[in-house]
């Protein structure tokens, strides 16, 4: 039971370091007078992105990976050390678990492909149609007697 509270502890100081993180970024890009739209157009990174780079969301970023790669890009292009925030804050970046999947709406089934046994017959005509254009192509030259 001490584990889960430490872990509940943990996963609050996480979200409060994300939080203040997320709030120096959007103060310095507000003291810069600059919107999203702009910092969109000069680090390339989606408005959505930086949007949850603001708030502090990063499951809303693809993999740790982006995220801390946009953190870095977007704090230098504000002025801020990216690095040291990420150096700083290494537990922000850890990936969450992966949740089971139970069966319902919207599983994966495996369904079998209506055209998979048929994949032969198109071959098969056209190696058909060859054979008796070759075959008649070869009476012909005979009967006129090219051959």
């Amino acid at each position: 039971m001490d584990r889960k509270k430490v872990g509940l502890d943990n996963e609050s100081s996480i979200s409060e370091d994300v939080g203040t993180i997320g709030e120096a970024l959007r103060q310095k890009r507000k003291e810069l007078n600059l919107s999203l739209k702009e910092a969109e157009n000069a680090t390339s990174i989606r408005i959505s992105y930086l949007q949850a780079l603001e708030e502090g969301e990063m499951n809303k970023l693809i993999s740790p990976i982006y995220a801390q790669g946009f953190l870095k890009q977007y704090a230098s292009y504000l002025g801020l050390d990216g690095e040291k925030m990420v150096r700083d804050n290494p537990t922000m970046f850890i990936k969450p678990e992966t949740q089971e999947f139970s069966y319902g709406i919207g599983t994966l089934e495996v369904r079998g492909n209506p055209g998979a046994g048929v994949k032969w017959f198109p071959n098969f005509v056209w190696v058909a149609a060859f054979i008796f254009i070759c075959g008649a192509g070869w009476y012909l030259a005979k009967f006129m007697g090219v051959l």
